[in-house]
């Protein structure tokens, strides 16, 4: 056995491998329409802790799910959104159906570490990279701040409904900080 044979066989990727084996085994979802059945895009953060299929229970073809760090809103994040609520738009017609945009942080985030300014610092210094839009001091605030960057964004339709959750990764509750409204109240 080589080593680049023992590597792949204890590697992530065999492990991942090996489950998709056994998810296509029984595989029944091949009619899933491309619009998710909740009608519903979540945002939250890349974090391995905060997985909304688990946190939330979906189901395969439930939501559209986005992950970045923190889960923030950014002008990628902006771009995609209207990217799908165009294709939406195209797909129903004249008169668009209910879309929703979940936004969910979460507590103990790693982007709250971003709002360290030495370490923001050293990041730009080091790497070229600037967190400082997506660190989090305030879950609640930077909730709201993200519902008004979309607000803001003129590539958005005003009927996407919107809403802020955080997921307590303590004890696996999720409350609510914003409730649903469409972004152009």
């Amino acid at each position: 056995m080589t080593a680049m044979t023992q590597t792949t066989e204890s590697s992530g990727t065999a492990t991942l491998l090996d489950r998709n084996r056994r998810f296509a085994g029984d595989f029944a979802a091949a009619d899933l329409p491309v619009l998710p059945k909740l009608r519903t895009v979540m945002l939250t953060c890349a974090d391995a802790r905060v997985d909304p299929a688990h946190v939330m229970g979906l189901e395969l073809g439930d939501a559209v799910v986005i992950r970045n760090t923190g889960g923030r809103v950014t002008p990628e994040v902006v771009q995609e959104v209207a990217a799908l609520a165009f294709l939406v738009g195209q797909m129903e017609g004249s008169t668009p159906g209910r879309f929703e945009l979940v936004l969910m942080q979460h507590t103990q985030c790693g982007a709250e570490r971003f709002a360290d300014p030495q370490l923001q610092g050293a990041l730009k210094a080091k790497l070229g990279v600037d967190v400082s839009h997506v660190a989090i001091t305030d879950h609640e605030q930077s909730l709201r701040e993200d519902i008004q960057r979309l607000r803001d964004a003129p590539e958005l339709p005003g009927h996407i409904i919107v809403s802020g959750l955080l997921y307590d990764v303590r004890d696996g509750t999720v409350r609510e900080v914003i409730a649903p409204a469409p972004l152009a109240d």
